[in-house]
């Protein structure tokens, strides 16, 4: 996949194209699994009604907001899937400017209906299909603190993403309830940073006995840096990865994952588009909800706790 701008499904035209645009470094699509189920839902869907995806990988929000400038001057889809949502988010009000439909992909459950805060300035709501981002982090880290962890950190994604401030948020919520202070780091979904921030918490003067990555591959990178300094997982460092996959299951150990259905999530988001197109009210949905899969990547924590 490149950063050129192309249908996904032939014969429906640019007429009956629905825009997805995707700002993220482009070599991370190739190793990261998530994007491509959720397309895959997405297009599964579409094509039912001969309907195709304009898919548009850029590098920043600047040369996304030019794609739908582009694609709303020259007709090219009748409505766009958003993910990715940011804090002050300066999508959402050029969407209402250009009168460019929407369907917001990850609206959580403390946006109401996407709402003022979700339109960015107010006016009628735009449809979004809702995420819970806190439940399962919670779940996770019950996980932890039964297995007797304390020391807990965590590899996020782009703080500025309003997913990861809600994962953060819970983790350190239900960390002060339980009397542990967690250590948050920032990564980028890539392989390096999960090699690279892993192994600058391991070398701490206290360092983690368990760590939750934002995504697999930062977690199966996690995992390698772990086994080059000699730290044993699950023996010495437990690690839950944030999105299942193949490369989970088939790491050494397997890793405990928060799975959730992501061809499921683009199946229903589209399900919200083409409600969006035909012009009918637009249902309310919730993307599958992730469940904690242990595997073999946790185990009961072997360090003495100090909290």
């Amino acid at each position: 996949m490149d950063a050129s701008e192309h249908t996904g499904t032939a014969g429906a035209g640019f007429s009956g194209a629905v825009g997805l645009v995707l700002a993220r470094p482009a070599r991370l699509l190739g190793i990261e699994p998530f994007f491509m189920e959720f397309i895959a839902g997405i297009e599964e869907r579409l094509a039912e009604r001969g309907l195709s995806l304009l898919l548009h990988v850029v590098a920043d929000q600047e040369a996304e907001i030019a794609a739908y400038r582009r694609w709303a001057e020259r007709g090219l889809v009748e409505a766009v899937v958003v993910v990715n949502r940011t804090v002050d988010d300066r999508r959402l009000p050029v969407l209402r400017e250009l009168g460019l439909p929407a369907v917001l992909a990850g609206a959580g459950s403390d946006a109401p209906g996407g709402g003022a805060e979700a339109g960015g300035g107010g006016g009628t709501p735009m449809p979004a299909v809702r995420t819970d981002d806190a439940g399962p982090v919670r779940e996770a880290l019950a996980h932890l603190l039964d297995l007797g962890h304390r020391r807990i950190a965590r590899v996020s994604g782009p703080a500025g993403l309003l997913h990861t401030r809600a994962r953060t948020e819970a983790l350190v919520q239900g960390c002060r309830e339980a009397g542990v202070e967690p250590v948050v780091v920032e990564g980028d979904y890539s392989d390096e940073s999960g090699a690279g921030l892993t192994a600058e918490l391991l070398r701490r003067p206290e360092p983690p006995t368990a760590i939750l990555y934002d995504n697999d591959v930062m977690a199966v990178a996690g995992l390698g840096a772990a086994k080059e300094m000699g730290v044993a997982v699950p023996e010495r460092l437990s690690l839950i990865a944030w999105d299942d996959s193949t490369m989970c299951r088939l790491a050494s150990p397997p890793l405990t994952t928060m799975s959730v259905d992501v061809h499921q999530y683009g199946v229903l988001v589209a399900e919200s588009v083409l409600e969006l197109v035909d012009g009918l009210p637009v249902a309310e949905r919730w993307s599958p909800t992730a469940r904690c899969v242990p595997r073999g990547s946790t185990a009961r924590c072997a360090v003495p706790s100090t909290a």
